[in-house]
């Protein structure tokens, strides 16, 4: 009797252990499960598939015919650290915003600012950079200085883009335009007046090119500078977030921030 008694505790004992066994692979697995979640918003399995423009010095550019920037590099990271693969797709700015909305690419990283606008249709990561603003004028042409000075004068700036916005607010007339350097080509031949446009991008064309012809002026104390981020369909919230998290680990272990050094010169990410 006392035998039979012993068996069955044995048996209820090794019950419950094994129901806690398989309890605990659940959730284990549940929370896997939940981590890895974001991958099912991925156009392509492993991969995260990144918007850029790829002519855009310091930010996204190739160098020898290889693909570089800070961008570049950025995303690179940012993959790892979500235990994926990058993938660049470069893209003419006048397409790439709408590129994210037929899912082209997973993320734009492109030197975009978080606008009223673009929050409409879409979502943004955490600012990882903040871009100040320059204006760059043509030499022997006094009568711009500052952003109040554009008002009624030709600007060339990208359709879309912050710079135009910043520009129209200032009473500016547009003249479209594809790239930063096609912009200070239209100020030389005086098809346009000026351009407004990132402090960065001024301080790595001059790092290589010819400025000749041309006036940089420091207009980053009359406007806040702009918020640069990740952008995202709407669709995508779970990716953000994992991008959100990465984001945070690369700005913690100080990686952000020679990132920012090596292609700017100076720690642009606070």
């Amino acid at each position: 009797m006392k035998l039979n008694k012993l068996f069955k505790k044995a048996f209820v004992v090794a019950n419950v252990l094994a129901a806690g066994v398989v309890l605990a692979a659940c959730s284990s697995n549940s929370k896997s499960s939940s981590k890895d979640s974001y991958k099912s918003e991925l156009n392509q399995k492993g991969t995260l598939t990144i918007g850029l423009e790829g002519t855009y010095s310091p930010y996204s550019y190739r160098k020898d015919g290889k693909l570089t920037g800070f961008e570049v590099e950025l995303g690179n990271k940012l993959a790892r650290e979500m235990g994926l693969k990058a993938k660049f797709v470069p893209t003419k700015w006048d397409g790439l915003v709408a590129g994210l909305g037929s899912n082209k690419y997973d993320v734009v990283l492109n030197n975009i600012t978080a606008t009223p606008a673009r929050a409409k249709s879409y979502i943004f990561s955490k600012p990882y950079i903040y871009s100040r603003y320059a204006l760059i004028t043509r030499q022997g042409d006094d009568s711009i200085k500052t952003l109040k000075d554009v008002k009624g004068k030709k600007l060339a700036e990208g359709t879309g883009t912050n710079n135009e916005l910043v520009a129209k607010q200032n009473g500016a007339t547009i003249v479209p335009s594809g790239d930063f350097v096609t912009s200070l080509s239209l100020i030389r031949q005086k098809r346009v007046d000026a351009t407004v446009n990132a402090r960065e991008a001024w301080y790595s064309y001059k790092k290589t090119n010819s400025t000749e012809g041309l006036v940089y002026h420091d207009v980053s104390s009359e406007k806040e500078p702009a918020k640069i981020v990740g952008l995202f369909n709407k669709k995508s919230t779970k990716l953000r977030s994992e991008t959100n998290k990465a984001l945070k680990t690369l700005r913690a272990d100080g990686t952000l921030k020679k990132l920012s050094q090596k292609y700017f010169g100076a720690d642009i990410t606070e």
